[in-house]
C-alpha cells in the first residue's frame, strides 16, 4: 500500500549571519538552497552592517524570507 500523499511541506527557519567580517560561524552558503526563512543576525552578539547586507542580498537571490535575529551586546557569548 503506496503511503498517503504530503498535505503540508516542512518549512525550514535558521539564523544565518553569525560572523564578523572574516570570522565566519556557519556554512550560510551552503544552507541557502535548502531553507525558507532566514533569522539575519543584527549586530552586537553578532553580525555586523555588512555581513547583514551580505546575507540579506544572498537570501533575496535564493527568495528567502528573511527576519532579524536581535542580540545582546555580549560579543564573548
Amino acid at each position: 500500500m503506496a503511503p498517503p500523499p504530503i498535505k503540508h511541506k516542512a518549512l525550514l527557519n535558521v539564523d544565518l549571519g553569525e560572523a564578523y567580517g572574516n570570522y565566519v560561524c556557519g556554512p550560510d552558503l551552503e544552507l541557502l538552497p535548502l531553507i525558507d526563512h532566514a533569522n539575519v543576525a543584527c549586530g552586537f552578539h553578532a553580525g555586523d552592517p555588512l555581513i547583514m547586507q551580505e546575507t540579506v542580498r544572498n537570501c533575496r537571490e535564493h527568495n528567502i524570507k528573511v527576519g532579524a535575529h536581535p542580540g545582546l551586546p555580549d560579543i564573548q557569548g
